[in-house]
């Protein structure tokens, strides 16, 4: 049996939390941002931050680890070009 619909309600939901999905996406950010953080916050620091400052670090985050990426990728591509450079073909 449904619980009965409150008068003035058009919703059948009773509980709007969130759903699982944000919820997901919620404590992935969370870990994300504790790991990548290197230690600079706690969960609850991150947990109880106002959405726009979490949103801010994380991608503050995210482009400090593509610009480790891509100067990783750089160093390797002039890696490779270098020992071609110098091998010896016979």
């Amino acid at each position: 049996m449904e619980a009965p619909l409150l008068p003035g309600f058009q919703s059948e939901l009773i509980f709007s939390g969130f759903d699982s999905e944000y919820r997901l996406q919620l404590h992935e950010s969370i870990f994300n941002l504790i790991w990548f953080g290197e230690g600079r916050w706690s969960w609850d620091d991150i947990y109880h931050m106002p959405l726009f400052l979490r949103k801010y670090w994380i991608k503050r985050v995210t482009g400090i680890l593509q610009d480790r990426q891509s100067s990783a990728n750089n160093t390797q591509q002039k890696t490779k070009s270098n020992k071609n450079k110098f091998s010896t073909k016979r």
